[in-house]
C-alpha cells in the first residue's frame, strides 16, 4: 500500500520549506513511530489516543497524518484485530482524520486536509475491503466507527466508493445487515445506504434483493410514521432512491408489500394541528414517493406508461385521494409546502385516468349538513389564498382535470349561471352555498366592486382550462351575460366583453401596495382570450362586435411599455381575428383586420412581435415537465420553510415577466402558441395574395340621374370605371409589395409559408442569388490561385533569406578571424620595433625549446623500440629452446642473421649522435 508516496507532493505544497519541520509534523511522526515500533502494548495504545486527539484538533496534524499515518493504522487494523482497544483507537483516529475542522476555517482556496485524506483512502480498494470486514466484529464501537468512516468516504468520493463496494463480495449484504443492528448503528447504516443508492443502479438492485422495502417500512413504523424523527426522513429518502428510476422496483413494491404502508404515513395522527418542521419534511418525503409512483419510472423505461396507469389505479383504490384532500384542502392549518405538494399530487393522480377523474368529481368534503364538492373547495383556495405557490398548485388540479376530459369540462361549464346582482358583488366569504360556476363567475366579476383584478385573473385561469379544446363549452360561456353594477343605468354585458374590459383596465391599475398593476394579470387574461377564440369563429365575431376592442388590441401590440409577452400574445389574438374570421360583413372581415394590422403596425413590425416573444424567457426556457429536485437532508429544511411562491427559486431569474407565469405558461400552451403563429403567418399572406371577395353592391354613381342624357350617362360611367380600374391597380400593386416584404422579412427563418407568395418575384430573386453565388465561387477560385502563388513566392524568398543569413554568418566569422590575426601580427610588429637586442635571446630560447622538444620525441621513440626489441628477444629465446628440444642446431640456424641487423643499429647510432 503506497499511500505515503502519493501524498508527499501535496503535503510538501501545503507545508512548504518553512513548515516542513513544524511541531505538528514531527509530533505526529513520533507518535506513529511509537505505534509501529513500540514494545509495550500500553505505550502504543497511549500513542494512538494522543494521535487521535491531535488529529481531531489540528489541520496541520491532519495533513501530516495523511502523509505518514495511513499505512501504520491500516496495519493495526489488519494484524491486531484481537486488541479491541487498539482497533477502536485506530478507527477513531481515522474518523478524526476524515472529519473537517470547522473552527479552523481558512481562505476558500486553502487545501482541505480532511478532503485530501478522504480522497487518498478511497483510492485503496484493499482498505475499503478491510473496513467492510470490520462490520462483522462484535464490538459496538468498532462497527460504529467503521460506518462513520465509510460515510465520510462516500460523502466526498461517492463514485469511487460505490465501485469499490460493488467489487467486494457481499459488501452490500454486510451493510444491509447493519439495518437490523442496534439503533445508533442502524441509523448510521441507513444514512450510508441513502448516499450509496442515489445514482448507482446496480447497488439499488442488490439493496432491493436484500429485502430493503420490508426493513424500511419496519423502521418507519417503529419510529412512529410521520411523527418520527430524522430517521423516518432517511428511510423515505432511501425508498425514493430505489423507486425513482426503476419501474421494476415499483412493480416489486406494489406486488409484495403493497402501497398501504406508504399511504399510512400520510394519515394524520394525534395532535392534528401540530406540524413540527420534521413532521413537515417527513410528509413532503412521503408525497415525493407518491409522485415517483405516479411517474411510473424513468423516461427510457419501456414499462413506464403501463406501470404509471396501474400505480394510479391502485393508489386511488387504497383511498389515497381522501388523504390527499385532507392534507391539501381540508387541513388549512397545515404548512403551505405540504398543502401545495398534496394539491400537485391530486392533479397528477387524476391526469389521464378516467376512473380517477370520476372519483375526484364525485368527492365531497366536510360534514353534514355543511358538505360541498371537493372541486368547489379547491376553487375557493384559488380565489382566496394569499400564497402564489398554493394558487399554482390548485390551478394544476383543474388543468389536469380538464385535460382531454370533455365530460368534466361540460359538467363544470353547466354550472356557470350568473347570480343576481345582489349576490354577484357579495364578499368571497359568502360563497359557501354557491355552485362551482356561480363561484367562478363571482370571482370574475368581483373586481368590479373592489378594484382588485387578482381574483379575476385567477378565475380566468380556471375558465381557460374549462374552455380548452371544447367548442360546446366555448359556445355555452359565450352566451353568458353579467349584470352591470347599476342595472338601471346600463344593459347586461357579455362575459367576453367584460374580460376584454378587464384586460384594458389591468394596464393602468395598481395593486394593494400602490405599485403598478400585477405583471401577470394581462398575460393570464390574454391566455384565456387566445384559448377562447382558437378555432371558434363565433367568439371572434363577438369580440369584433365592439369596435373599441380592435382599436385597443392594435394599441396593445404597439405599446412599448408592455412586456414582450403581452405584446406577443396580443399579436396572436389579433392574428386569430384574421384566421378564424368567417364574417363577410364590411369592417369585420379578415381582410379588414389584416389591412388594419398593415396600416397601424406594419406587417414586418407585427411579425417581429412573434419573434421577440419566442426569444423571451417564458417561451425559450419552457420544459416539457417540471422536474423537482430530490428531497435530501440538505434541501429538506429549505423546502419545508417556503411560505410563498414568490420566494421560490424562480424569483431570482432575470426576466421582466412575473415568476408565476413560468408555471401558468406550461409546455402545452407554449407549443400551441408556436403552431398558431405559423398558421397566422400563412393565412395573412394568403389574405394579401388573393383578391377581396366579391360584394354585390351597386354604387350610387352607376345609377342614371333624372334628366341626364344617355351620352352624359355613358361618359360618366366611363370615368367611374377608369377611376375604379386605377384604384384596383394601385391596390394590387400595394398587395404585391406587402407580400414580397413579408416573404423577405416577416418569417425571420421560423416558418416557410410566405415563400408561396409572388412566385415570379421569387424566381427573379432565386436567379439573382444563383448568379451572385456563381460569381462568388469564381472569385473564390481566383483568390485560391493567387494565394497559392503568393505562398510559393514566400517559400522561395524564405529559402533565399536563410542562405543569405548563412553567408552573412560565415563572412562575419571570417572577418572576426582576420581581425584577431591582424591584432596578433600588430603585437609582434610592435615587439620587433621595440629593439633589436631582445631578438637574439628570443631566437636562442626558441632553438633551445625546439631542441629539447626533439630530444623528448627521440627518447620516446627509442624507448618504444627497446620495448619492441625486448619482446622480440623473448620470442627468439623461446623459439631457440623449442628448437633445441626438437634436436635442431640453433647456432647453425642463426648464422648470417646478425649481418642483416647492421643497418638498424647504424641508424640507432646516428640517432644517438
Amino acid at each position: 500500500m503506497d499511500l505515503a508516496s502519493r501524498y508527499k507532493g501535496v503535503v510538501g505544497f501545503v507545508f512548504g520549506n518553512e513548515n516542513s519541520g513544524s511541531s505538528e509534523d514531527s509530533y505526529v511522526e513520533r507518535l506513529l513511530d511509537r505505534i509501529s515500533n513500540g514494545v509495550l502494548a500500553e505505550d502504543r495504545r497511549t500513542a494512538i489516543a494522543e494521535l487521535q486527539s491531535v488529529v481531531a484538533e489540528s489541520r496541520a496534524a491532519q495533513l501530516a497524518f495523511g502523509a505518514m499515518g495511513f499505512p501504520v493504522l491500516m496495519g493495526v487494523l489488519k494484524e491486531e484485530r484481537d486488541d479491541v482497544e487498539m482497533v477502536r483507537g485506530a478507527l477513531e483516529t481515522l474518523v478524526s482524520a476524515l472529519t473537517p475542522i470547522d473552527h479552523a476555517k481558512g481562505p476558500t482556496n486553502e487545501v482541505q486536509p480532511a478532503l485530501m485524506n478522504t480522497d487518498l483512502l478511497s483510492r485503496e480498494s484493499e482498505s475499503i475491503s478491510l473496513l467492510l470486514t470490520l462490520l462483522s466484529e462484535e464490538d459496538f464501537y468498532v462497527r460504529y466507527y467503521t460506518l462513520q468512516i465509510l460515510t465520510a468516504l462516500l460523502t466526498n468520493s461517492p463514485i469511487r466508493l460505490q465501485e469499490a463496494i460493488l467489487s467486494i463480495p457481499r459488501g452490500i449484504t454486510r451493510l444491509m445487515d447493519m439495518l437490523m443492528d442496534r439503533e445508533v448503528i442502524r441509523n448510521e447504516a441507513l444514512l450510508l445506504l441513502t448516499y450509496l443508492t442515489r445514482e448507482a443502479e446496480e447497488i439499488q438492485k442488490i439493496v432491493v434483493f436484500e429485502g430493503a422495502f420490508e426493513k424500511i417500512f419496519s423502521i418507519i413504523k417503529e419510529e412512529g410514521g410521520s411523527e418520527g424523527g430524522v430517521v423516518v426522513q432517511d428511510c423515505l429518502e432511501l425508498l425514493n432512491n430505489l423507486l425513482r428510476s426503476s419501474a421494476s422496483n415499483q412493480v416489486l413494491l406494489r406486488e409484495t408489500m403493497g402501497f398501504d404502508p406508504l399511504i399510512s404515513i400520510l394519515k394524520l395522527r394525534g395532535s392534528t394541528y401540530s406540524f413540527t418542521q420534521q413532521k413537515t419534511i417527513n410528509l413532503l418525503s412521503a408525497l415525493e414517493t407518491i409522485n415517483l409512483l405516479m411517474m411510473g419510472g424513468s423516461e427510457a423505461d419501456p414499462q413506464k406508461d403501463s406501470n404509471k396507469i396501474t400505480n394510479k389505479t391502485v393508489l386511488v383504490q387504497k383511498k389515497l385521494l381522501d388523504y390527499l384532500l385532507i392534507l391539501g384542502v381540508e387541513s388549512q392549518w397545515a404548512p403551505i409546502a405540504v398543502r401545495c405538494s398534496a394539491l400537485r399530487s391530486i392533479g397528477d393522480l387524476v391526469a389521464g385516468n378516467p376512473k380517477n377523474l370520476d372519483a375526484l368529481s364525485s368527492k365531497v368534503l366536510g360534514e353534514e349538513p355543511q358538505v360541498e364538492p371537493a372541486l368547489n373547495s379547491i376553487l375557493r383556495i384559488i380565489l382566496r389564498t394569499s400564497s402564489m405557490q398554493e394558487f399554482i398548485a390548485a390551478d394544476h388540479v383543474f388543468k389536469n382535470f380538464c385535460e382531454k376530459n370533455s365530460d368534466g369540462q361540460a359538467m363544470l361549464a353547466s354550472t356557470l349561471i350568473p347570480q343576481p346582482n345582489s349576490m354577484a358583488h357579495a364578499p368571497l366569504e359568502e360563497d359557501v352555498n354557491m355552485s362551482f360556476g356561480s363561484m367562478l363567475l363571482h370571482g370574475l366579476a368581483l373586481s368590479e366592486s373592489d378594484g382588485d383584478l387578482e381574483t379575476c385573473c385567477r378565475a380566468a385561469s380556471v375558465l381557460t382550462h374549462i374552455l380548452k379544446d371544447n367548442t360546446q363549452c366555448k359556445e355555452r360561456v359565450l352566451r353568458i351575460e353579467l349584470e352591470a353594477p347599476m342595472p338601471s343605468l346600463a344593459a347586461p354585458e357579455l362575459l367576453l366583453h367584460r374580460i376584454v374590459r378587464y384586460l384594458a383596465v389591468a394596464s393602468s391599475m395598481k395593486n394593494k401596495d400602490g405599485k403598478p398593476g400585477y405583471s401577470y394579470v394581462q398575460p393570464i387574461i390574454l391566455k384565456l382570450l387566445v384559448t377562447w377564440l382558437a378555432d371558434y369563429p363565433s367568439a371572434v365575431q363577438c369580440f369584433l362586435d365592439s369596435r373599441p376592442h380592435l382599436t385597443y388590441l392594435l394599441e396593445l401590440v404597439s405599446n412599448t411599455s408592455s412586456t414582450v409577452c403581452v405584446r406577443g400574445l396580443a399579436a396572436v389574438l389579433l392574428g386569430e381575428c384574421v384566421i378564424y374570421n368567417k364574417s363577410s360583413e364590411s369592417g369585420k372581415d379578415g381582410f379588414t383586420i389584416a389591412d388594419a394590422i398593415s396600416q397601424k403596425i406594419g406587417l414586418t413590425a407585427y411579425f417581429l412581435k412573434f419573434d421577440e416573444m419566442q426569444k423571451s424567457f417564458l417561451f425559450s426556457s419552457v420544459k416539457p415537465a417540471q422536474s423537482h429536485k430530490p428531497l435530501t437532508r440538505s434541501t429538506a429544511a429549505s423546502m419545508a420553510e417556503i411560505e410563498d411562491g414568490e420566494e421560490s427559486d424562480l424569483s431570482d431569474q432575470k426576466n421582466e415577466d412575473h415568476p408565476i407565469l413560468t408555471s401558468i405558461f406550461d409546455a402545452q400552451f407554449v407549443n400551441f402558441v408556436k403552431s398558431l403563429e405559423v398558421y397566422i403567418r400563412e393565412n395573412i399572406v394568403d389574405v394579401y395574395s388573393r383578391p377581396k371577395s366579391d360584394v354585390a353592391v351597386v354604387p350610387a354613381e352607376m345609377e342614371q340621374k333624372g334628366g341626364e342624357s344617355d351620352k352624359d350617362y355613358i361618359k360618366r360611367l366611363k370615368a367611374f370605371v377608369e377611376k375604379q380600374c386605377s384604384e384596383i391597380q394601385k391596390l394590387l400593386g400595394r398587395n404585391a409589395t406587402l407580400a414580397e416584404d413579408l416573404a423577405r422579412t416577416g418569417g425571420s427563418g421560423n416558418s416557410q409559408p410566405e415563400l408561396r407568395v409572388g412566385s415570379g418575384s421569387d424566381r427573379v430573386q432565386a436567379e439573382t442569388l444563383r448568379r451572385d453565388l456563381q460569381e462568388a465561387s469564381q472569385r473564390i477560385e481566383m483568390l485560391k490561385a493567387e494565394k497559392a502563388k503568393i505562398e510559393s513566392e514566400a517559400s522561395i524568398y524564405q529559402n533565399l533569406a536563410g542562405k543569405l543569413e548563412s553567408d552573412l554568418k560565415s563572412l562575419s566569422d571570417a572577418y572576426n578571424s582576420l581581425e584577431q590575426t591582424n591584432l596578433h601580427l600588430e603585437k609582434e610588429v610592435k615587439g620587433l620595433k621595440s629593439g633589436g637586442t631582445s631578438t637574439s635571446p628570443d631566437i636562442e630560447s626558441i632553438k633551445a625549446e625546439a631542441r629539447e622538444e626533439a630530444q623528448k620525441e627521440s627518447e620516446a621513440e627509442l624507448n618504444d623500440l627497446l620495448v619492441c626489441l625486448g619482446q622480440e628477444q623473448s620470442k627468439v629465446e623461446k623459439l631457440s629452446a623449442k628448437l633445441s628440444e626438437l634436436g635442431e642446431d640453433v647456432d647453425k640456424l642463426l648464422e648470417g642473421i646478425g649481418d642483416d641487423m647492421g643497418l638498424p643499429e647504424d641508424d640507432d647510432e646516428e640517432e644517438e649522435d
